[in-house]
């Protein structure tokens, strides 16, 4: 019985080695054909013969293997060096086999057979060269395991500049603004919590929202995004089906809800609320206050006399917008004031079909006194393409003391027939249209009159804008004019603000400045986040700054006055050779302060085992890259950084006293492939019938000559072609742009069959904070880990367990009862694939 065991343990064995030569081998031989290293056909031939040995019970297949195990180990130090997890993808299953092969079932008939065979008899211990070759492996891994070549170490500067006050005027414990402020810093000046004692968080309250993902008509894209406001003793948030609720910020009772009735059955690709704005009467417009720039003026002024008295103008807009809201049967905000005094803070949700609500925090009741009356502002006034769910707001519009001003979605590559990307001011008390800004007609800001249409399918601004009242400008991200991938027929007036950040004289519209993130962007990298303002002190100069992370990985730092450099930008030259009917740029602007990775190449292929590694290694070789932005193509092309961004809607967080960047870099690989259109109705990559007209066909292109297919770049197990790191922390200085720390971040805990707990460093989607205390959280790994940091150093100092996906940003104020709190929302992400939630969990240190 035994003899049989260990006769069929060798002939497993055997076959093993058999069949994962074979595959080496042919697979090995493509990648050669392709360009790629000889390693894996080498080791398959090593494997085969070492199974024709096995088969023949030769003791030599244990001392070939031994061989092929030390030369692999060899091969993998000279191509990554001590890095656990590519190092392990190279070796686990020659390890788990070599292990195998050890066991006395194999190596039994193998002494037997030398015994016969030999009249000196067999090695005493056959399996030594093995044994030792096992070890040689194990002790590398076991040396690489505590060895991480991709961590920086350093330190961050402390405070150099003295804050005189806020100049957001925002109280030291709220948050009235997505970014706290309409600077963008994600900066709180409270200081309770600290490196020493946070550790110490715990729950304070846990509230649901009771609105979960998944209803009938929902996108994929259904997330739960929002970073809530803290006005007075109260939170505000909204949801993703749209509703507003209002919280008490000490113990996290609903107060207040309101439902604004979204129209069913909208062609939307998002459907989210990153958040709500706020409109405070009583603050004092910083106006001549600050910086200067001479010749512009200083101020957000009010809305002109000839404009605000032009009543029948306002009359035939209103006119107009009430019949276009009829048309497009988008619901009627429900008429709750009796008076229009009372209403005069306001709060400003924009909706999924396409409008703003002005509510009143008081109450949640809607604000008679705005909108003509309505409550409401229509978007979709003089719009083109008009299809609800085409075009919103997904992002909190931005409020200065006497305007409103409004971006939005457009849907991605559908079809070249896509609405504006205008961007629009409207008067914050009456909801009067005050200026357009039409990059397709940029130098015309006076509003349209009713039948007039703004330039279709330019670039739009779907992310977060920034203001700086003193200078009178704010500060707009770009997108790209839809397709994104092809360009051969942009429009010529928008091109230059495309992909670029915008600045807009808060009283005209017009254009101050625009400094272009890309040249012709063919990578949909738009401006994703919303730009950070900070004054930095360069030399023994304060100069007004503007921080814009891209989703290319550059942090570009400008002067907000002009748009000029701060740290220097370069522009370098890059992969030409665009597909027919377009062209390429030939240079692209890169910053001194990058976080730009390192190009790919075969070595940085990798898989769970060594067979889907090379599987990677194949269609890395298959692909077109030349590096970044290597343009798309029809035999497709790697996109790296793909377009889900070094960085994306989360931005980043400044301390305006330290004159620091928290920042969460995410780098991973996409293929792009442009397929050929033949006519304007067939579906090339989304398959089947053609959607109905709730559901958009995305990555069509109807109008367009090229369909494209996107996807990450993966393995056929689902896992990332390119190995770990995919996400980190990283701090840097952002007077001299120089990174003092970067360390990877996060675990699979959440997204792998197995819950492994080892810190690989996955992807985040949402943004981080941090506090004058000198602590940073962020949410939005995909693990569900509210995690928090020590903003000096980077070392992680504590994790609170979340119930889902934590893809939204938090927030910090201060409770009624003196402690500072820290909000987590945890809603999930669903094209992410995280859990979906409807939690909303509020950290606290414990009472003394």
């Amino acid at each position: 019985m035994r003899s049989t065991q260990r006769n069929t343990a060798l002939l497993v064995a055997a076959w093993l080695n058999a069949l994962f030569g074979v595959v080496l081998t042919v697979g090995g031989l493509w990648l050669i054909a392709a360009g790629g290293s000889w390693y894996y056909a080498l080791a398959g031939v090593a494997l085969l013969f070492t199974a024709v040995l096995l088969f023949r019970r030769e003791v030599f297949a244990l001392w070939l293997y031994a061989l092929l195990v030390f030369g692999t180990v060899l091969w993998a130090l000279w191509e990554v060096g001590l890095d656990w997890w590519p190092l392990a993808a190279r070796g686990d299953v020659l390890f788990l086999l070599g292990l195998f092969m050890l066991t006395p079932w194999v190596t039994r008939p193998l002494r037997r057979r030398a015994r016969t065979a030999s009249s000196t008899g067999a090695p005493r211990w056959i399996g030594m060269p093995l044994m030792l070759s096992l070890l040689v492996f194990l002790g590398v891994g076991v040396a690489s395991w505590f060895v991480d070549p991709h961590r920086i170490e350093g330190e961050l500067p402390a405070a150099r500049a003295q804050l005189a006050g806020d100049a957001q005027q925002v109280p030291p414990g709220e948050w009235h603004a997505y970014g706290r402020g309409n600077h963008g810093q994600r900066y709180s000046p409270l200081a309770q919590i600290t490196p020493q004692n946070v550790s110490r968080l715990e729950v304070a309250w846990h509230y649901e929202t009771g609105d979960m993902r998944g209803r009938a008509g929902d996108p994929v894209e259904t997330t739960f995004e929002v970073t809530p406001l803290k006005i007075g003793e109260r939170l505000y948030l909204c949801t993703p089906h749209q509703s507003v609720v209002a919280l008490d910020a000490t113990t996290g009772e609903e107060i207040w809800r309101y439902d604004p009735q979204i129209r069913d059955e909208l062609a939307l690709q998002h459907l989210t609320c990153r958040g709500l704005s706020y409109y405070d009467p009583a603050k004092v417009a910083p106006l001549g206050e600050g910086h200067t720039d001479p010749g512009q003026g200083s101020a957000d002024a009010a809305v002109p006399e000839s404009r605000a008295a032009d009543v029948a103008g306002a009359d035939r807009e209103r006119t107009a917008a009430a019949a276009l809201l009829q048309a497009l049967k988008l619901p009627v905000a429900a008429q709750d004031k009796t008076t229009i005094d009372q209403c005069t803070a306001k709060l400003f949700m924009p909706t999924a079909d396409g409008r703003i609500i002005a509510l009143d925090p008081d109450d949640g009741a809607v604000c008679t006194n705005f909108g003509g009356g309505s409550g409401q502002i229509n978007l979709w006034a003089n719009m083109p393409f008009a299809r609800p769910g085409g075009y919103y707001s997904t992002s909190p519009v931005v409020v200065t003391q006497s305007l409103i001003i409004v971006g939005g979605t457009v849907l991605d590559n559908v079809s070249t027939e896509e609405p504006s990307g205008v961007i629009r001011a409207y008067d914050v008390n009456t909801g009067e249209l005050v200026w357009n800004w039409d990059p397709g007609n940029p130098d015309s800001t006076e509003p349209l009159e009713p039948g007039q249409t703004y330039t279709p399918s330019v670039p739009n601004s779907w992310s977060i804008s920034s203001v700086d009242e003193s200078l009178g400008m704010v500060y707009v991200p770009m997108g790209n004019q839809p397709p994104d991938q092809w360009g051969g027929e942009r429009n010529a007036a928008a091109a230059p603000y495309g992909s670029a950040v915008v600045a807009l004289d808060l009283k005209t519209g017009q254009v101050r400045w625009h400094f272009q993130t890309v040249h012709h962007d063919l990578w949909d990298y738009d401006v994703p986040a919303q730009p950070s303002l900070i004054d930095l002190t360069i030399g023994e100069q304060t100069i007004p700054a503007l921080v814009q992370p891209t989703k290319q990985g550059e942090l570009f730092v400008l002067d907000r006055r002009n748009g000029e450099p701060i740290l220097p930008v370069t522009e370098q030259p890059y992969p030409q050779g665009a597909a027919q009917g377009d062209r390429t740029a030939p240079t692209q602007p890169v910053s001194a302060l990058s976080f730009d990775p390192a190009p790919l190449t075969g070595a940085s292929m990798w898989g769970a085992t060594l067979f889907d590694q090379l599987a990677c290694r194949i269609a890395f070789h298959q692909l077109r890259y030349e590096g970044r932005y290597t343009p798309p193509s029809t035999e497709g092309t790697l996109v790296y950084p793909g377009n889900f961004g070094v960085f994306n809607w989360g931005g980043i967080a400044v301390d305006p006293e330290r004159q620091i960047a928290f920042v969460t870099p995410t780098q991973l690989a996409f293929v792009s492939r442009l397929i050929p259109r033949e006519d304007d109705t067939t579906l090339y990559v989304q398959g089947g019938e053609r959607p109905q007209d709730s559901l958009p066909a995305l990555n069509e292109n109807f109008g367009a000559p090229f369909a494209v297919q996107l996807s990450a770049f993966t393995s056929v197990l689902g896992l990332p072609c390119q190995a770990p790191p995919w996400g980190y922390v990283a701090g840097a200085d952002l007077t001299t742009g120089k990174v003092a720390w970067m360390h990877k971040n996060g675990t699979v805990r959440d997204s792998s069959p197995v819950p492994l707990p080892f810190r690989m460093g996955v992807p985040n989607l949402g943004g981080p904070i941090v506090t004058a205390g000198g602590v940073a959280f962020l949410s939005s790994t995909l693990d569900y880990y509210l995690r928090a940091y020590d903003v000096t150093t980077g070392d992680e100092l504590w994790k609170g367990r979340l119930p889902a996906g934590g893809q939204a940003t938090p927030m910090t104020y201060t409770g009624s009862d003196g402690r500072q709190y820290v909000v987590a929302v945890a809603g999930g992400h669903g094209s992410l694939g995280t859990k979906a939630g409807d939690d909303v969990i509020a950290y606290v240190l414990p009472e003394e």
